[in-house]
């Protein structure tokens, strides 16, 4: 176990019961990451601004600068050495992440023409390849929109994780791994999902950039 994920139990006993389900999500990230894979997010309420927070975690420097390799600097150079410098010396190492709440034309498009609670699945559909993992946050673990996403994704043979609260809810049955945090209410459930997705974007920039 990563010294990282051991200081997570320092700070947050309470979070004891998730150590191995954190473990195996950390694994399944890492392996789609390896494999060129992709995260796919979705979350309602508090939780849409979980899938923000998570991306804007992977997609730059979290705890690390995560300085381009020299092979990928020398790409830059082909638009001159000034340009390709600035290029090379603002840019950071990345993890492919994508929330699917973010995509406000089409949300609302498809909300009104179809149906809300396909809104994720749809995306989903679009989106997924089996080297991705969906990421789903639901305190209840039982909303509709996030359910018929996992259902998709798992059609698709796309690797699922669901951060829930004590209950776990349908997501306990459908993802590959829950992580239920032992609460009920839901403030107390998003209060601790985001220190266990920030010590999981933690170790995965270790894996990748340290």
């Amino acid at each position: 176990m990563s010294q990282t994920l051991k200081q997570l139990f320092v700070k947050y006993p309470d979070l004891e019961p998730c150590r191995s389900s954190i473990q195996e999500a950390f694994e399944a990230m890492r392996m789609s990451f390896e494999k060129g894979g992709k995260m796919l997010l979705a979350g309602n309420g508090g939780s849409a601004a979980d899938c923000e927070h998570v991306v804007g975690e992977l997609m730059k420097g979290f705890m690390s600068p995560r300085k381009l390799p020299k092979e990928q600097s020398d790409k830059m150079m082909l638009h001159g050495e000034d340009q390709g410098t600035y290029l090379a010396d603002h840019l950071q190492g990345a993890l492919p992440a994508i929330s699917l709440v973010s995509h406000t034309a089409f949300a609302t498009a498809f909300n009104n023409d179809v149906a809300a609670d396909m809104v994720f699945a749809q995306q989903v559909y679009g989106y997924g390849k089996p080297e991705d993992t969906l990421v789903v946050f639901s305190t209840s673990g039982n909303s509709a929109n996030i359910v018929h996403a996992v259902q998709v994704a798992k059609a698709l043979g796309v690797y699922t994780i669901g951060l829930t609260g004590e209950g776990g809810g349908r997501l306990k049955e459908l993802c590959d791994v829950t992580i239920r945090v032992p609460y009920r209410s839901t403030p107390d459930i998003q209060e601790r999902h985001l220190p266990i997705y920030h010590v999981l974007c933690m170790m995965l920039e270790e894996a990748f950039f340290v």
